[in-house]
């Protein structure tokens, strides 16, 4: 069986659309909307296409009519592009989101996954990279082959006492200095982290176009041109 992981896609088309991996199913691990300015299609293609999803943190604000706030970094972008979301997303979408599972147990091949956004402990919010010692912690009490986890838009794939603890990355904004969109295979119990090439001025054009701050046009094309935003680190709402 092959399997794809997608995380945090953000409302971006471009980069959701070029991966044209094949696959027998699709995960999506969470944040399809914020940051970006298409989280229609963004939401049609995981609806049509992936056989498990569960709710990331941005998810759940927008389902929720929770503002964003910040003045700088990621929370700035985030206020500067939720009203869009608002704006943009129907009943039907925002139903949808507001409905996704917070974590989620499945077998897929004889192996055992536990989908969660960030980590078991918080499953929205928590921003944890690999590290081992603080994943161990995380995981205790929990029986899995595979954890998936998205929400740092960082790839990793990190071994703690015979679990593997999967990050695919962001696919619609990567914050690891890489701009390609980034996502994961699994295939007979083998992960591959792998990223696509994308039309990525297609993006940047309809961030300019969008009725949004300039200041957060900027930024957010920064973010997307350079794969992050290292000046703003500090500053997560992943």
């Amino acid at each position: 069986m092959r399997i794809l992981i997608l995380a945090d896609i953000h409302a971006n088309w471009p980069a959701l659309e070029a991966i044209r991996e094949p696959h027998d199913v699709c995960i999506c691990l969470g944040d399809l909307v914020d940051y970006g300015t298409d989280p229609v299609p963004c939401i049609e293609w995981v609806r049509q296409h992936a056989h498990f999803s569960i709710r990331g943190n941005h998810d759940h604000a927008v389902a929720q009519n929770i503002p964003a706030s910040g003045e700088t970094g990621y929370r700035f972008l985030a206020r500067a592009t939720r009203p869009l979301m608002w704006q943009l997303l129907g009943v039907e979408d925002k139903t949808y989101l507001a409905r996704l599972p917070i974590t989620l147990h499945l077998t897929l091949d004889g192996l055992n996954f536990y989908l969660v956004h960030a980590t078991p402990r918080d499953p929205l919010d928590e921003y944890l990279l690999d590290d081992a010692p603080q994943w161990q912690r995380r995981l205790q009490g929990k029986e899995a082959h595979f954890v998936c986890v998205g929400h740092t838009h960082k790839q990793f794939s990190l071994a703690v006492n015979g679990c593997l603890v999967l990050n695919p990355g962001s696919v619609g904004q990567p914050r690891d200095g890489d701009p390609r969109a980034a996502y994961a295979i699994i295939e007979n119990g083998r992960v591959e982290l792998k990223r696509a090439e994308y039309d990525l001025e297609r993006t940047v054009a309809a961030v300019e176009a969008a009725p949004i701050m300039p200041e957060a046009k900027r930024l957010a094309v920064h973010v997307l041109r350079t794969g992050g935003m290292n000046l703003f680190d500090g500053d997560r709402t992943s």
